[in-house]
């Protein structure tokens, strides 16, 4: 399979996860609501609300990895991989929503009360809806991963944290239904709501760190620096390293000193050799290399063991 090939393959694997994300929420929707309808429970009210905020949220992923796998144009020069950062923005701000009409919903339960009917109708039916849930979430958080791709890992930690709560609002109305406790329903739709603004606060603030454009790692940095010293022969030092990530995409610039009277060709052949290494090791890695005289070096003349500055 060629890199082309391979890229497209990739890119038909994100679409289809998007896709079905969404309609696997509302399947997971329509369970929950079914759940609260027959048991009028204001955390299952939370759960089930919490779920119409991921169709929203798969919806915007969907339409974000569309985007982002777009090919560079002449007003994108460097492509749209930072398109879904917009739609994991847009889920964190969903989150914090869904969760202040949470606390909304607690206040009139707690003003209003009503008594839990069909409860454990409910609460099987909800455990269907979180076990589809939990097996998606760790798909798409994988797939993600696997394919550096934002918004499904947003999504998938969403939904992740979704299961969670529906965990913790199943225990937690099998002990109210057990001790005749009615308060603990809007005790844990409390519980829900300040779960649920705090993982909205974290997605948003990792989106927002992916477009200030963020460098890789240490580690990452470190296996860069390998893999360029390995595939630098010819050349006398290698400094000013940068890295950047966008989406899926690694971007890569450094300066490439090597000796004044070195041909054009000769170093071209050097630069060559490096970035083939660095998109054979990194998926969808840029780079970018400033060819320097042995004038611009920064370390001493004369040194070899060490091509970093």
């Amino acid at each position: 399979m060629t890199a082309i090939d391979s890229k497209n393959a990739a890119k038909r694997k994100v679409a289809s996860l998007a896709f079905w994300s969404i309609v696997l929420a509302f399947v997971v929707l329509g369970l929950k609501l079914a759940a609260w309808y027959v048991t009028g429970s204001v955390a299952l009210y939370s759960d089930a609300l919490e779920s119409i905020v991921n169709v929203i949220a798969s919806a915007a992923a969907y339409w974000a990895i569309q985007v982002s796998h777009k090919p560079a144009d002449q007003d994108h020069p460097f492509g749209h991989h930072k398109a879904e950062y917009f739609s994991a923005v847009l889920e964190g701000v969903l989150i914090v929503l869904a969760a202040l009409l949470i606390l909304n919903e607690v206040w009139w339960s707690l003003r209003h009360p009503v008594p839990l009917e069909q409860p454990w109708t409910g609460l099987a039916i909800n455990g269907v809806a979180t076990v589809i849930n939990a097996f998606w979430a760790l798909t798409l958080i994988r797939a993600g991963r696997a394919e550096k791709s934002p918004a499904l890992v947003a999504d998938g930690k969403h939904i992740m944290t979704d299961v969670a709560t529906s965990v913790g609002v199943f225990i937690g109305l099998v002990g109210a239904v057990l001790t005749g406790w009615q308060v603990l329903d809007p005790a844990l739709a409390v519980i829900v709501a300040l779960n649920i603004l705090w993982q909205g606060w974290h997605v948003i603030g990792s989106s927002m760190n992916g477009l200030m454009d963020r460098a890789v790692d240490t580690q990452e940095h470190m296996r860069i620096r390998d893999i360029i010293s390995a595939n630098c022969k010819g050349a006398l030092e290698v400094h000013d390293l940068k890295t950047r990530i966008a989406g899926r995409a690694t971007f890569i610039e450094f300066h490439l000193v090597v000796d004044a009277d070195m041909s054009v060709g000769a170093s071209h052949v050097i630069c060559d050799r490096i970035e083939d290494a660095l998109k054979a090791e990194i998926p969808s890695v840029r780079v970018t290399i400033h060819v320097e005289p042995d004038d611009e070096a920064k370390l001493p003349k004369g040194t070899t063991a060490v091509p970093f500055a």
